[in-house]
């Protein structure tokens, strides 16, 4: 169940694009004063000097500013396709928000410029980078690819659903099942996939055990071929899995299907919390199971805990 309202329109103070450049520029300054600074985000199209490599493609000018030892990167070293699932349905516009902002958005917001973020982190890194988005079935998709005018065409994409109202989503469900066996298929083998869903689907509440099934058999389906999956869990801590709000009487509209319940959320908090738990521990165990990553994207955390999450694993896959 979701609040009564869908979010309105969001206008954002700038470009997506620009946003986005701002932000990972930001967090590769961040870089050098944190743990991951060993990575070479800033130096998209260099590797780190091994000792006893040909000195022939040590970067000399790059050696003059920073006094260190890089080697010229080429194409064929950064070979990774990237793509990214982005669900779109009517609960993604939770949690209502009187003006939507990058600093208290709502989960479509956070979802779409995350994604852009990383995009923007692929493409300087030379690596493909591709979006999907659904939500009772495929909406948009473009399939991996490294260049600038590729990537425009993501941010304009991405712009166009923030210029959507809330309301023009009113009852759109999810398929995340469905959507993830498509691209199961589709996807070329021994790639990176990243997910942004808060993993409510309609099918989950019309038949419990059937519908989780379904949706893990989809996650299992997406190893299968090969590839490597980051799980983004896109959720509002404390509304959705904490249940915090006033001791007094609400009225709940379910984004997807309109039913609407009229409760004090005291009445019903421990239960709800309870199976909530429940539902995302399973969630945790089955993707532990399938090697996937899973990780808990709230909201109102920022936007670092994404771009560490996909360094950690492009680390890892070279």
């Amino acid at each position: 169940m979701s609040l009564l309202q869908i979010s309105p329109e969001i206008n954002l103070p700038s470009s997506l694009e620009l946003l986005a450049r701002q932000a990972v520029e930001g967090f590769i300054t961040g870089l050098h004063k944190s743990p991951f600074h060993g990575f070479s985000v800033e130096f998209a199209e260099h590797r780190q000097y091994n000792t006893g490599e040909d000195i022939r493609h040590i970067d000399w000018r790059l050696y003059g500013r920073t006094d260190k030892l890089f080697v010229k990167r080429y194409e064929e070293e950064t070979n990774l396709r990237c793509n990214i699932l982005l669900d779109i349905s009517s609960s993604m516009y939770f949690p209502y928000r009187e003006n939507i902002t990058l600093d208290s958005p709502n989960k479509l917001l956070f979802s779409v410029f995350a994604a852009a973020t990383l995009s923007e982190l692929l493409f300087r890194q030379r690596d493909a980078v591709g979006l999907t988005s659904f939500s009772g079935s495929v909406e948009f998709q473009q399939d991996p690819k490294s260049s600038r005018i590729h990537l425009k065409n993501i941010y304009n994409y991405l712009e166009q659903l923030l210029s959507k109202k809330g309301g023009e989503q009113l009852s759109a469900p999810s398929n995340i099942a469905e959507t993830l066996h498509l691209m199961a298929e589709k996807i070329h083998k021994k790639s990176l996939i990243i997910i942004f869903s808060d993993m409510f689907e309609r099918s989950a509440a019309d038949s419990e055990t059937s519908g989780t099934e379904a949706l893990f058999s989809a996650l299992q389906h997406l190893k299968f071929k090969k590839n490597e999956v980051v799980l983004f869990h896109t959720n509002d801590r404390q509304k959705e899995i904490e249940f915090n709000y006033a001791n007094r009487p609400y009225r709940f509209i379910d984004m997807e299907s309109n039913v609407e319940v009229k409760i004090n959320p005291a009445e019903i908090r421990e239960y709800y919390t309870t199976k909530m738990s429940e539902y995302i521990n399973e969630i945790k165990l089955r993707c532990e199971q399938y090697k996937i990553d899973f990780v808990e994207a709230d909201i109102n955390e920022g936007y670092h805990q994404i771009l560490q999450t996909y360094l950690v694993k492009r680390q890892k896959m070279f």
